[in-house]
């Protein structure tokens, strides 16, 4: 458990971070991943993923222009892991993007593995473990990039008043725990494990002290594995000016709401007078939850502290939640609405079962498989074939882009829950967003007229319920960049996609590094060749890892044979009823057996239940017989 005081110290230091840098430089990080126990929320002691011996694990920071080199140890023993560098770009420097079995092989235990690239945009972001849906067990921090050029700083706040807040769900039990029973023929719904309770910084009851009279730029990322989070600060505004790293014109909201991997930074400015202490709360979206436990507390609350010698009051009821809608944020520099799209790619969104009975999740009846070979790889070593999609094997959903291509991204919702997309490498346009329950893009009959002039960018988006989303980017990244849902339950069931973009540039300008290579060989991971691992015949897929058979139309052989057996024993279960029933009872009174006898060849349903004269009478017998209608009556 943490202390008061580590509470508050956490959102300090990170901010003190913040300050120490102010020119490009590089910043070298030296991370031993390992367990460690934690209890963030008083509950429950649980092994956590830590780095150097401590969670929550350190924040990752720069200023834009900085160079960042991790050298990861993977100390874990019966792991392999890897981490992903969520919202950056990652020009030039595609393999170190982090997606196991896309970038780079996962780094086994015992293996060291290298992470280098440049910080060329400026914002809030976050990094994470991207091997086995297995940030939830802890590996997840944030990443600050400050830029001395902000149009907001020292204009709207200083520096120094910098805040970064994370916010989570959290579960009592390791992923690796939880992921077999989720995705199991026992789990036919593919009901997701509800979150144990709800955290900031990685903690409950966090206090972060304020000044008065003074704005604050809070940083803020939801890390969490499934849960939106409401949050709304009481008795004050935000003033939003950047989501997912991209600035925008300052709207005012009084709750936002961020999806897992979202990030916003608001501005707050606190009151003038210290007489009160103030509550700030995250609400989990408990609308995706397919149950909600009795002990569930779906609310985290910390408090903004003007005098810590003052009460913290309880936080007081919301009638609604209202969340500010973030598609009508306008850029701040203003840039316009891409042209007209030279791709279209068009993903439908199905939750259902296959042949094995577990629930899996699907773009257009595909669910996602990893390759043999690292898709990156794949790319490199196919020659001219890199631009045919088929190289990359039949259940990556993999889409082939030329540089400079305008992309346009439909997303229809066929599930009732909501999914916020990623795009790694980029950024996007959301120029599109249905209500719920709109139907499929199609259905809404939307045209680029109606799209907004100036379209607000991320790279995370919220699509709703039965509803469609339409995204635009220009492919000017060249990589290997997926495109998924980030609940980490529909990525370890299989809502990604992949984008290949420019193959035959990155053949000509990038190179593996040799430590990359040697985590392939320790796991005797090709790293050349089409997805099965093919070197000759690109197009032959043959033992490339698959997903279970999809359902049987029909009846199998092995299920009409069961049918049968069930029909038979059926027929046979009726005729000993019948035959016992039909028996003579040698307990039965003469003058009930006659009762029977006549009740039957007469067909006029219920006889006098009393002994004609000379029956041997004990008692009162119930007798059933055959009547009209639907069922049976007692006499």
């Amino acid at each position: 458990m943490f202390s008061a005081s580590k509470r508050l110290a956490l959102p300090l230091a990170w901010s003190a971070a913040l300050l120490g840098l102010s020119k490009a430089a590089t910043v070298t990080y030296n991370f031993d991943i390992a367990w460690l126990t934690s209890n963030p929320d008083g509950a429950f002691d649980r092994t956590t993923i830590g780095i150097n011996g401590e969670w929550p694990i350190p924040p990752i920071v720069g200023n834009v222009g900085d160079n960042i080199v991790v050298h990861a140890t993977n100390s874990l023993g019966n792991q392999s892991t890897s981490l992903h560098f969520h919202g950056l770009f990652m020009n030039g420097t595609t393999h170190m993007d982090g997606p196991s079995q896309v970038s780079q092989c996962s780094i086994p235990p015992g293996s060291s593995f290298t992470y280098n690239f440049t910080l060329n945009q400026p914002g809030t972001y976050w990094y994470h473990s991207h091997t086995q849906g297995q940030y939830p067990d802890g590996l997840r921090g944030p990443l600050i990039i400050h830029d001395p050029d902000s149009p907001f700083l020292d204009t709207y706040y200083q520096q120094e008043n910098e805040i970064v807040l994370t916010v989570s769900d959290w579960y009592h039990d390791q992923m690796a725990d939880l992921l077999p029973g989720f995705i199991n023929k026992a789990n036919p719904t593919g009901a997701e494990p509800v979150p144990n309770a709800a955290l900031f910084n990685d903690t409950q009851d966090l206090k972060i002290t304020v000044q008065p009279g003074t704005t604050y730029l809070f940083r803020m990322v939801n890390v969490g594995a499934f849960a939106g989070q409401y949050i709304w600060f009481e008795g004050h505004n935000m003033t939003i000016i950047e989501v997912d790293g991209v600035y925008h014109q300052p709207a005012v909201a009084e709750m936002i709401y961020l999806s897992a991997a979202q990030r916003c930074s608001f501005l707050i400015t606190t009151k003038n007078e210290t007489t009160a202490n103030y509550p700030f709360v995250a609400s989990m979206d408990t609308t995706l939850f397919d149950t909600l436990p009795d002990d569930l507390n779906y609310n985290v609350t910390g408090w903004l502290v003007y005098d810590g010698a003052q009460p913290l009051p309880d936080p007081a009821f919301v009638d609604e939640l209202d969340p500010f809608d973030d598609i009508t944020l306008l850029p701040y520099d203003n840039q316009t609405l891409l042209g007209e799209p030279d791709k279209i790619v068009e993903l439908d969104v199905i939750m259902d079962n296959l042949g094995d009975g577990a629930n899996y999740a699907f773009f257009n009846n595909i669910t996602y498989k990893s390759p043999k070979v690292p898709s990156l790889y794949t790319v490199l070593s196919a020659g001219d074939m890199a631009t045919n999609p088929t190289v990359y094997g039949s259940y990556t959903q993999s889409f082939v882009l030329e540089r400079g291509e305008i992309v346009q991204i439909i997303v229809n919702n066929l599930d009732t829950g909501r999914h916020p997309f990623h795009l790694h490498g980029h950024h996007f346009q959301a120029i599109y967003r249905s209500e719920e329950d709109a139907g499929t893009f199609e259905d809404v009959g939307v045209t680029e007229s109606d799209y907004p002039a100036m379209p607000m960018r991320r790279d995370t988006f919220v699509l709703y319920p039965t509803g469609n989303i339409v995204l635009r980017f220009r492919a000017d990244n060249p990589g290997v960049w997926l495109f998924h849902c980030h609940i980490e339950w529909h990525v370890s069931s299989g809502l990604i996609a992949t984008f290949v973009e420019a193959p035959l540039d990155l053949q000509k300008t990038l190179s593996i590094p040799q430590d990359h290579l040697d985590v392939c060989a320790a796991q005797s991971i090709p790293t050349t060749g089409n997805a099965a691992g093919h070197t000759v015949d690109l197009l032959d897929l043959t033992g490339e890892p698959s997903s279970p058979a999809p359902l049987p139309d029909g009846f199998t052989t092995r299920g009409k044979v069961a049918l049968a057996f069930s029909c038979l024993c059926g027929i046979l279960g009726v005729a000993v009823v019948c035959w016992y029933g039909l028996a003579p009872d040698a307990g039965t009174p003469a003058w009930a057996e006659r009762r029977l006898a006549e009740a039957g060849s007469a067909n006029e349903g219920v006889v006098s239940s009393e002994p004609a004269a000379g029956d041997d009478a004990k008692g009162p017998v119930a007798v059933t017989a055959a009547v009209s209608g639907d069922g049976s009556k007692k006499a």
